[in-house]
């Protein structure tokens, strides 16, 4: 998920994204120890996602104290 749409959701939606995308990492890895994932980028995709939502949350947060 890209970075607009990511501003685009409200801050419910982005803690579910959150949660789901934290779930999605957990599973990728899991698959990865069990050498059942064949694509190896959705880990780092994932990470990226997380650390975009991340961004977003902290964003919001520095603009509501401003």
């Amino acid at each position: 998920m890209d970075i607009d749409k990511l501003r685009a959701l409200s801050d419910p939606e982005l803690d579910q994204a959150l949660a789901d995308a934290k779930r999605d990492l957990w599973q990728a890895r899991f698959e990865l120890s069990t050498r059942q994932l064949k694509d190896y980028s959705v880990i780092s995709r994932t990470r990226r996602t997380i650390a975009r939502i991340l961004t977003v949350q902290r964003e919001r947060m520095l603009a509501t104290n401003a």
